[in-house]
């Protein structure tokens, strides 16, 4: 028979795990509307001195000149461009690799690969945007002598390349998941290995292959350092990755080097720029979320 004082004691370290565990779960939630509360609240005071409209369809973002303009465009068109030029090499390459490993590589073969390519992760990004500017950006100038050198190309293919693991790990993870019954009977029907991955595996795993391209692109849209390096982070409203460009984050950077007083309208545009991104990745979020809410219920 179970002691009554134990069973109490047990159940008190159950409750107190439980407990626990919701804080830890709150403690996120509570934290990120602590986040966009401080955006929300900061950015408000440039908002009263700045109509939105201005600042949603103004072409220029001089915040900090005499001639003050605060078109946050200009930065949005620097990241979306160094964002799509990233995910032009990240996705596909990714998803190429992540096929691979998944269907075709053996399995020591596949423990090998994936920890090395993993490693491109934990390089600091402070040197691929080197990597970007000493050594990408002068191979790009073979091919166009007139590239400047600063530009949102080098920047955004050097990008895709540190994004990769995020996207082929992720990938591989939602491949690997699919069921083999899916596979076997693929192979019953006289199918290749190749179209069995294309045209069953990859319909079947695209929830996760959408979760991996969304991660890849809310990294994108937030990486500093290798488009403060190699992009130029001049506010030009272009979406010619030829040229070079500010982004968002890039900018939050550039004021927060301690210039600025703290209260000046000025200072308050990294709360405005930094409430835009964080918008920015919201909706991409929410693209994902629906994109596999839609294709969990088709497969």
């Amino acid at each position: 028979m179970l002691n009554p004082g134990r069973s109490r004691s047990r159940r008190l370290r159950e409750r107190l795990i439980e407990t626990l565990l919701f804080l830890a779960a709150a403690s996120s939630v509570a934290i990120t509307f602590a986040i966009v509360f401080i955006l929300v609240k900061e950015a408000l005071p440039l908002f009263r001195e700045v109509p939105l409209a201005s600042f949603l369809t103004d072409r220029q973002w001089t915040p900090l000149f005499d001639d003050a303009h605060f078109g946050i465009m200009t930065l949005i068109a620097g990241t979306a461009t160094t964002t799509a030029v990233a995910l032009a090499v990240a996705i596909p390459m990714g998803t190429v690799i992540a096929i691979y490993l998944s269907e075709f590589a053996s399995f020591r073969l596949r423990e090998t690969i994936k920890p090395i390519l993993e490693l491109l992760g934990a390089v600091p990004t402070v040197v691929f945007g080197y990597f970007a500017l000493l050594v990408v950006t002068p191979l790009l100038q073979k091919l166009y002598p007139d590239l400047p050198g600063f530009n949102m190309l080098s920047a955004g293919l050097v990008m895709g390349v540190m994004i990769i693991p995020y996207v082929s790990s992720v990938s591989e993870d939602a491949m690997r998941a699919v069921p083999m019954h899916l596979r076997e009977g693929s192979y019953a029907m006289g199918a290749t290995r190749l179209q069995t991955a294309v045209r069953v595996v990859m319909p079947a795993a695209f929830s996760g292959l959408a979760a991996a391209y969304i991660l890849g692109i809310s990294r994108a849209v937030g990486e500093t350092m290798i488009v403060a390096i190699a992009a130029g982070m001049q506010p030009n409203f272009t979406v010619n990755p030829l040229e070079p460009a500010a982004t968002i984050s890039a900018f939050i950077v550039q004021v927060c080097l301690g210039d600025l007083p703290h209260d000046s309208l000025g200072y308050k545009t990294i709360f405005a720029a930094g409430l835009t991104l964080m918008l920015f990745t919201l909706v991409f979020n929410i693209l994902g979320y629906w994109l596999r809410k839609r294709f969990r219920e088709i497969y």
